[in-house]
């Protein structure tokens, strides 16, 4: 790994995620990004005895659920002890024959070419190289095989002011999503779709704040599914409010929190 590499897998060597949130992840009001790229990969239905790969599997909550659906999963992660986790967590869930966890880099995948019905990655790509990354995406997919990317955007001012006080629970080599990253993107690929989430619906983040959540102790992007109950009065009309404006004024797009990218080989 080289040095920006290293310096991820030291940061994410020292983060702990007490949360396990298999079926929340895509069951949850609040998991709209994860229920678009699982809508994009045909439905959970669909998983079964597919080969996909976890980029940045983390803690393996989502390898988890894709094995629960019959999937053969691979999950990769540059921090070892984010790959241990998730392997007791496959054992924890009697998925681990459908599970196969290695420690490595989006940059250099240690599999065939053509190899991937699908590759998801929940938070990756802003922490890679993306080039890099897009040509091995690229080599171990299939042909017409499906790449699904979550990932922040750059430019809202509120989140970028939650990002500078947030600094013990982001890595410093992390860089969210730009325009120019998307034109990058898509010259990889025969086919590329992106649908933005979180505009007004971004309040939540500021609720958080003014209940006492320290965003350096709390991660916003897990309380948001964690306890998606009990914010359900607050979020169902602003994410209403999304969808007909996003609709209206796609230029508003960019100011979204996060995007989920959908790539075809």
């Amino acid at each position: 790994m080289d040095a920006r590499q290293i310096s991820e897998s030291m940061f994410y060597n020292n983060q702990f995620f007490e949360d396990e949130l298999i079926y929340e992840n895509f069951e949850k009001i609040t998991a709209v990004e994860n229920k678009e790229a699982l809508k994009a990969m045909g439905g959970k239905e669909n998983l079964k005895n597919k080969k996909i790969l976890d980029l940045g599997c983390g803690i393996g909550d989502i390898t988890v659920y894709f094995a629960l659906q019959g999937a053969e999963v691979y999950g990769i992660d540059v921090s070892n002890k984010m790959i241990n986790d998730a392997k007791n967590l496959a054992q924890k869930y009697n998925v681990e024959d459908s599970c196969t966890f290695t420690e490595g880099a989006a940059e250099n995948l240690d599999f065939k070419d053509n190899y991937f019905d699908f590759v998801f990655g929940n938070g990756i790509l802003h922490h890679a190289n993306i080039p890099k990354t897009m040509e091995e995406i690229h080599r171990v997919l299939k042909k017409d095989g499906k790449a699904l990317f979550i990932e922040p955007l750059t430019y809202n001012p509120i989140i970028n002011i939650y990002r500078k006080i947030a600094t013990k629970v982001r890595s410093e080599g992390e860089k969210p999503l730009t325009l120019k990253d998307f034109k990058i993107i898509k010259k990889y690929f025969n086919r590329m779709e992106h649908k933005e989430f979180w505009f007004f619906s971004q309040y939540l983040f500021m609720h958080f704040y003014l209940e006492g959540c320290n965003p350096n102790h709390t991660k916003y992007w897990k309380k948001i599914i964690k306890d998606a109950d009990k914010y359900r009065k607050i979020f169902k009309p602003l994410k209403y409010l999304d969808d007909i404006v996003l609709k209206i004024l796609p230029f508003l797009r960019p100011l979204c929190w996060t995007t989920v990218i959908k790539l075809t080989k």
